[in-house]
């Protein structure tokens, strides 16, 4: 097999998560030009360096450039709500309750936007790029077991950031006064 034949082949099987993941970390239009550049370094590359499988490797090189390039952007982890859900009860019936969907997606959102970078990291390559433990391991850069811990770790800080999310604001459950109903007197305060 030729370099622009192996090329040609990794290009059809990888581009389409190479391109999802680039865009989780730093929104579409950053994202593109993350993968245009991965696959150039692979094209480059693709002799000497690009191993098989190559999906890891290239998902490394994207995150790497990723980081040189990255915008802060809040809804960037949208696609890693999908592991939030499965952690909180999975999803619902489709013939469920929009509504209760939408509340239970903005919780999600909520309990990941909170986590560090890295958790919600690590819980994107697992859940929503389908990365076996190992491969997220050669992205990351890590050992299999240090990354096992890690997930381990950042599922726990998931299901508590969940945990925390879900409860009722102590401010909306307090009973609210009357109108014309006197305040107690505080000693010190005017009458």
């Amino acid at each position: 097999m030729t370099s622009a034949e192996r090329f040609h082949h990794v290009y059809e099987e990888c581009y389409p998560r190479v391109l999802a993941y680039a865009i989780s970390l730093v929104g579409r239009q950053v994202g593109e030009d993350i993968t245009s550049e991965t696959f150039t370094i692979a094209w480059r590359r693709i002799h000497d360096d690009v191993p098989h499988p190559s999906l890891p490797w290239l998902l490394g090189v994207a995150r790497n450039l990723a980081r040189e390039m990255r915008r802060r952007d809040a809804l960037r982890y949208l696609v890693a709500a999908e592991e939030a859900q499965r952690i909180a009860g999975g999803a619902r019936d489709e013939a469920g309750d929009v509504a209760a969907v939408i509340a239970d997606r903005h919780i999600a959102l909520q309990a990941l936007t909170s986590l560090p970078e890295s958790d919600r990291e690590l819980l994107t390559l697992i859940a929503w790029h389908g990365l076996s433990t190992k491969e997220a391991a050669q992205v990351l850069k890590c050992t299999g077991a240090a990354l096992a811990v890690r997930l381990y770790r950042a599922r726990r800080r998931l299901e508590k950031a969940l945990e925390t999310a879900q409860e009722p604001d102590p401010s909306e459950a307090a009973p609210a006064r009357a109108a014309g109903t006197p305040r107690p007197h505080r000693e010190g305060a005017p009458a």
